[in-house]
């Protein structure tokens, strides 16, 4: 699983119209490897929407590549160039080592495409090339979605992982900064939350058996696994089957959609569940339950602000596209979703805002969301 989380990365900003291959080329007349690589990029977005496939094509030429075989290369290409239709985009995937092509808009029958492919380049390299030279030659089909991230040594999951960390370094000093504030704000709300860490532990253990803390295994950034605390609101051994229910129908949209009162604003959260305790159920609608995330904030896990981190059955429904949000941000204790949505958003609504949140981060965003962040607890609203 942890290879498909990282086979995932945020869109690097491209213009809708797409360059044509032929004419933005370099050297052989072919993309070179930083335009080809977003290309990429933006085809896998753009896959991830639609729900249509396509299949990425690597060539390694071998010892063609050789000054003695020079001539061989141009010839490559044009066999290649021949073998593709207009739609289709060919550069280097690797700088004078690897050629690609992405065959946009494929059958959605795989392995029947990828046959149809790959016949249709062996027979134009046979015709074209000599029995020594077709020898020196490795291709290798990846179709998206389905044999994507199969190997964690695949080309196309590095790929995505160096564009990723480009996306993700753009910031280094602000980060460090963000790092440095969530560092002092952990620290500075453990110290003066105490007193609610004693209330709150007795209460729990007065009202029901059971550990004062829940923890729980939850995906962090890049789907990285991580103990997720909080004070403990349900009775032990609760069936987590209930949850799982409603996160499979939110995640689908028809989760729970309740009229609020007074209102034509509808609220989607789980109510009435018998899992939870009287107490529990005051630390939800309050958020006192969140507070031990202070301690995640501290280990480097969780920011004080950023996305929600998923639970692993969560994730495992996402929609191709959902999974930017685990790219977008390290979760956080508060976020853009809590201060302008809560529970009176849909999930779709959820993971836009999210990704809104990293597109446009800054510091002032982040003081921004927290300042806003006791108003939104204190009013309850969508809470739950």
């Amino acid at each position: 699983m942890l290879n498909k989380m990282l086979g995932l990365r945020i869109d690097p900003g491209l213009p809708n119209a797409r360059p044509d291959p032929r004419e933005e080329g370099a050297g052989l007349g072919m993309l070179a490897q930083g335009m080809f690589r977003k290309l990429l990029c933006f085809e896998r977005r753009r896959a991830e929407r639609s729900g249509r496939h396509f299949v990425l094509m690597l060539l390694h030429p071998g010892n063609l590549l050789a000054t003695a075989n020079a001539r061989a290369v141009p010839k490559l290409v044009s066999i290649i160039s021949a073998s593709t239709r207009d739609t289709d985009i060919m550069g280097w995937y690797k700088d004078d080592s690897v050629i690609g092509v992405i065959f946009t808009e494929v059958s959605a029958d795989d392995k029947s495409s990828v046959q149809t492919l790959s016949g249709k380049l062996t027979d134009a390299l046979h015709s074209g090339l000599t029995v020594p030279e077709i020898s020196e030659i490795k291709v290798t089909f990846h179709v998206f979605p389905e044999d994507w991230d199969e190997d964690p040594e695949d080309p196309i999951t590095a790929t995505l992982q160096m564009a990723l960390a480009t996306e993700v370094n753009r910031k280094p000093i602000s980060r460090l900064v963000k790092r440095l504030m969530d560092m002092g704000g952990s620290v500075l709300g453990l110290l003066l939350c105490l007193p609610l860490f004693v209330i709150i532990a007795i209460s729990i253990k007065l009202t029901s058996r059971g550990p004062v803390l829940f923890k729980q295994v939850r995906l962090g950034q890049y789907g990285r696994k991580f103990t997720f605390l909080k004070f403990r609101s349900m009775y032990v051994n609760s069936d987590y089957r209930i949850h799982e229910e409603y996160v499979t129908q939110f995640i689908m949209g028809s989760a729970g959609a309740a009229q609020t009162a007074g209102t034509e604003q509808k609220v989607y959260k789980l109510t009435a569940d018998p899992r939870i305790t009287p107490v529990g159920r005051f630390l939800r609608n309050s958020s006192l339950d969140e507070l031990p995330q202070f301690l995640n904030v501290l280990l480097g896990e969780m920011s004080l602000v950023g996305p929600r981190p998923p639970l692993v059955y969560e994730f495992e429904r996402y929609d191709l596209w959902h999974r930017q949000r685990l790219l977008a941000a390290k979760p956080g204790i508060t976020g853009l979703w809590q201060v302008d949505g809560r529970s009176r958003v849909k999930f779709d609504e959820m993971v836009r805002l999210d990704i809104r949140y990293a597109r446009s981060w800054s510091l002032w965003l982040d003081l921004r969301i927290l300042l806003q962040t006791p108003r939104a607890v204190l009013s309850r609203n969508g809470a739950c």
